[in-house]
């Protein structure tokens, strides 16, 4: 039996970042993974799909360069070779970790893992038999794949999942993408981008539903103008693989309609990795297919500790590298603040992209406050017309009593990196006065959210 301070149970975006910060704070650290280092989020999501987004950007680009007083003749893609830069991204971003592993001396164990009573983890190989480690501290950090509906299961082939969707042998004439989260409309622009025909189907009123109905709505136009087909307020109720592509018969409204395509795509979310991995066998509290912890990732069992797309928090790659980080912080007897769930960006990256922070302007609503919203579109903005990208706005929503920055909604062209200012600005209770008198460069897209905050207060210059 080896002995280590902590052991981390998977290598994505929560399990290495928390590794190496337990690494960093003189803990004696190993990590488990049954597959590649950085997980699904480096391997299959975050990395690679944004490596295939910019593929398909780059050829929209080109398709529209006379737009920009520029001649391209024959604009043609290769799909194979845009899945294999992908996928090099992603190898190339692996061995990285693998590299940050070695630099903060962190044991790589290479199996499946299993928590067992009495703080040790057992991991299982390809070969050989399964080893047995101890740790004063074990982390949980095993992520999520793609939820199966009853309606709509996986075969792999014609009804796909999100880890298929991003290395396709040959690109689909015709796709249904089901759910019109970030998963489902970052696909639906990529594949419509590539030339496929695209049909999204949503069982809410809006696409994007979790964010600002503004938002959704222009998103919705958008998609609508680039050719995507969206169905919303629509279920998807059984599908046929049995011919040369897919039946998927919808119900709507309307009453029920069969859509053809020659892949399905399912994105309707995600289900927990906590089967088999030895929470039964430890005791450890699970609710809702969520493992139960306290403000800092302890479980109901001392020693063992829980976090990422595993616990209650949002499934996003950032949550759970702050949980790792705040997690051994505490560990290590550091004063560390709860995490502010309320204060989280979400970013979605198709064309224009999606970024948000803090309340909508219905939630704010709804939980009483007396608001000023404020809304600057890109079309208004010099940097967003020279670019060739005035789709979209900012829009903002403060407390009219006390001027606290409620929330911040953004559509458009690289609003995913604009939404920090928002995100800090409300970490530091900044008020909207405050935002509104610091200076913002000229030309740039941040002056948006200037200028945003000041149609919120009726001083507004450009519009």
């Amino acid at each position: 039996m080896s002995n280590f301070d902590v052991i981390v149970l998977g290598s994505g975006p929560g399990g290495y970042v928390t590794a190496i910060r337990a690494s960093q704070l003189g803990f004696k650290t190993a990590i488990v993974e049954k597959e590649s280092l950085g997980g699904v989020c480096l391997n299959w999501g975050c990395i690679p799909t944004k490596a295939l987004l910019k593929s398909a950007q780059v050829f929209e680009y080109l398709k529209h360069a006379e737009d920009y007083g520029l001649s391209a003749k024959k604009v043609e893609h290769d799909f194979d070779a845009v899945v294999k830069r992908s996928r090099g991204v992603a190898d190339g971003m692996s061995k990285g970790v693998q590299f940050l592993m070695k630099k903060n001396k962190i044991e790589i164990l290479n199996g499946y893992g299993k928590v067992q009573p009495g703080k040790k983890v057992v991991v299982k190989g390809e070969h050989g038999d399964p080893a047995e480690y101890s740790a004063d501290h074990i982390i949980i950090a095993t992520g999520a794949r793609s939820r199966e509906l009853p309606s709509l299961p996986q075969d792999g082939k014609k009804v796909i999942g999100y880890r298929e969707a991003m290395s396709l042998e040959t690109q689909p004439k015709k796709m249904i993408v089901v759910g019109s989260g970030a998963i489902g409309v970052e696909f639906a622009y990529f594949y419509n981008s590539m030339g496929t025909e695209v049909t999204v189907v949503e069982y809410l009123p809006t696409i994007v539903p979790v964010e600002d109905e503004d938002v959704s709505k222009q998103l919705e136009r958008s998609f609508k103008k680039a050719g995507i087909k969206i169905k919303t307020s629509t279920e998807v109720t059984h599908v046929d693989t049995s011919g040369d592509g897919v039946k998927a018969t919808i119900k709507t409204a309307k009453g029920e309609e069969v859509l053809e395509a020659d892949i399905v795509l399912s994105a309707v979310g995600i289900k927990t990795n906590i089967e088999n991995i030895g929470l039964e066998d430890v005791g450890i509290a699970v609710d809702r297919d969520k493992i139960l912890v306290n403000d800092y990732y302890q479980t109901n069992i001392p020693g063992y500790y829980a976090i990422g797309d595993v616990t209650p928090g949002q499934a996003l790659a950032h949550v759970a590298s702050a949980e790792g980080i705040l997690c051994v912080e505490k560990i290590a007897g550091m004063h560390v603040e709860a995490l502010d769930y309320g204060n989280i960006p979400g970013c979605t990256y198709c064309i224009p992209e999606v970024a948000s922070v803090g309340l909508t302007e219905k939630q704010a609503k709804e939980q009483n406050y007396d608001i000023k919203v404020g809304k600057f579109p890109f079309s208004a903005s010099g940097k967003a017309k020279a670019s060739g990208t005035p789709d979209g706005f900012v829009k903002v929503i403060f407390d009219a009593k006390y001027g606290e920055w409620l929330g911040c909604h953004m559509i458009g062209v690289g609003v995913t990196d604009m939404i920090a200012e928002a995100v800090v600005a409300r970490k530091l209770e900044t008020t909207g006065h405050e935002i509104l008198k610091a200076v913002h460069p000229h030309p740039t897209m941040s002056e948006a959210v200037m200028e945003a905050v000041a149609a919120a207060y009726d001083e507004v210059i450009h519009l």
